[in-house]
């Protein structure tokens, strides 16, 4: 049986495709359809079937764009409650795809619509499971999501459904199964999964902690939830889009696509409450940018930090790209739900600054001219998550991460220099780029961050456990 695994890097994601017999099915789809269209017309197959693992946190499903332009059936797991027209399947309900079957496994826990796939081969042979969020490699899914949607359903709750889904429906397969998760590592939707995207689940039994043969539901329960970070704040907003539907792709790359001349992108920019999005490398902003835009390069985890930096999903956008990087950047925003782009500038940067009109810059230092001014009076802001800072850290510095320095601004000086650094240097632009925007002038940030600092003479620590004292 073949399996097409078809990974987004940048999302950590992993959508999957099936043929048999002139039949396909898609699971998981991201936001922009035409790819798995384009592999079916390869295989001269009709889609028939796009089966969703769950209600997605992390990113908007491509499902409904599937189906309004191949006539492709949508698929969920027992309780769902789409807001659309869609198969709820019950546990146990088999699907056909050609000569292939497609088992419902009901796994709540993650969520409590999630749902595991049995694959069957035309021989009818157990092939692997598609899992979702269901079962990672190295990890499951985090159980802290759909009580952002429904207060009722407490982590404790989920872990307890996931703990009896893993043992009564996962761990009794056979040892030679594929697992095939819909996330690799990167992902917010675990906390410690493998960079593998596939294993047999007997390597998952033998390897990941939550499959212990041994362990107790109240074991498991503390396990789990034990080192969750707070979900970014996108994620509730993208399950509601995937309940109750979303305009077309289509539709929403019609208005985004927009050029826009440096007269006329300073117009719409005056005129709405539109946030100038630079999407450029950090090395290249800090040379020059638009004042009051704030950089989230493409070229690092875009859509996480945009879910994490801009709180309204309906926030109209103008977007400053490399040359052909627009649209690559609009679908990006798409894909985790933002809608609202109005247009880019035509000629990027380089056709503002050629227009004559006013830019700002911010200061880099390297990290070698970081060590050479460093003392124990020096002002560092370290951004990065704390488990990072906890790792290692120049002595002295202060930590404040990234996804929460909106509500530690009063912790940050205007009358005083400071330096910010991250691991290496996207993180701290996006954070410099905010402080700009809020009148922030008197620091710098340090170029290649952390990864650079360490190879400095600047003092460090790593972080000890403090001594319990019996």
């Amino acid at each position: 049986m073949k399996v097409e695994q078809i990974y987004t890097g940048c999302l950590a994601h992993a959508a999957y495709y099936i043929e048999s017999n002139g039949e396909a099915a898609v699971f998981d789809p991201l936001r922009e359809v035409q790819p798995y269209i384009d592999r079916a017309n390869k295989d001269k197959a009709k889609i028939k079937y796009v089966f969703e693992t769950h209600f997605h946190a992390d990113f908007v499903s491509g499902h409904l764009d599937l189906k309004a332009k191949t006539g492709a059936q949508i698929v969920f797991g027992p309780t769902a409650k789409p807001g659309y027209d869609a198969i709820v399947a019950e546990d146990g309900q088999v699907f056909e795809v050609g000569n292939y079957k497609v088992k419902v496994l009901h796994t709540p826990g993650h969520t409590m619509e999630s749902t595991t796939y049995l694959l069957i081969d035309e021989n009818d042979k157990e092939h692997g499971i598609i899992t979702g969020d269901t079962l990672f490699i190295g990890d499951v899914g985090r159980p802290d999501l759909a009580q952002h949607v429904v207060a009722d359903l407490t982590e404790e709750k989920l872990a307890s459904h996931l703990f009896y889904s893993l043992r009564n429906k996962i761990m009794p397969l056979a040892d030679d199964l594929i697992v095939y998760p819909n996330h690799g590592a990167g992902s917010a939707c675990g906390k410690m999964m493998s960079k593998e995207t596939t294993d047999t689940l007997g390597n998952q039994k033998k390897t990941n902690y939550a499959l212990r043969a041994d362990m107790t539901e109240e074991e498991f329960v503390k396990e789990l939830l034990t080192g969750l970070t707070t979900p970014p704040g996108y994620f509730p907003k993208n399950v509601l889009m995937n309940i109750k539907g979303y305009e077309s792709l289509d539709n929403v790359m019609e208005k985004a696509q927009t050029p826009l001349s440096p007269e006329e992108f300073e117009m719409t920019a005056n005129a709405t409450r539109a946030l100038v999005l630079d999407t450029r490398n950090p090395e290249d902003f800090a040379k020059g940018f638009i004042p009051n835009s704030i950089n989230i390069g493409l070229n690092g985890s875009f859509a996480m930090w945009i879910g994490e930096m801009i709180k309204d999903i309906n926030q109209e956008i103008l977007l400053v790209t490399y040359a052909d990087k627009e649209e690559e950047a609009m679908i990006r925003l798409s894909r985790v739900g933002y809608d609202h782009t109005i247009g880019y500038l035509k000629g990027g940067f380089d056709a503002w600054k050629a227009a004559g009109k006013e830019i700002d810059t911010t200061a880099r230092v390297s990290a070698q001219e970081f060590a050479d001014k460093y003392t124990k009076d020096t002002l560092v802001i370290d951004v990065r998550k704390k488990s990072e800072f906890d790792s290692e850290r120049v002595v002295d510095a202060v930590n404040i991460p990234l996804n929460s320095i909106y509500s530690h601004l009063s912790e940050i000086p205007k009358d005083k220099p400071f330096v910010l650094h991250c691991a290496g240097g996207y993180r701290s632009m996006i954070a410099s780029s905010i402080l700009k925007q809020l009148g922030y002038e008197n620091f710098s940030d340090v170029e290649g961050g952390f990864k650079e600092i360490a190879l400095t003479k600047v003092p460090k620590t790593d972080y000890v456990c403090p001594t319990t004292l019996l």
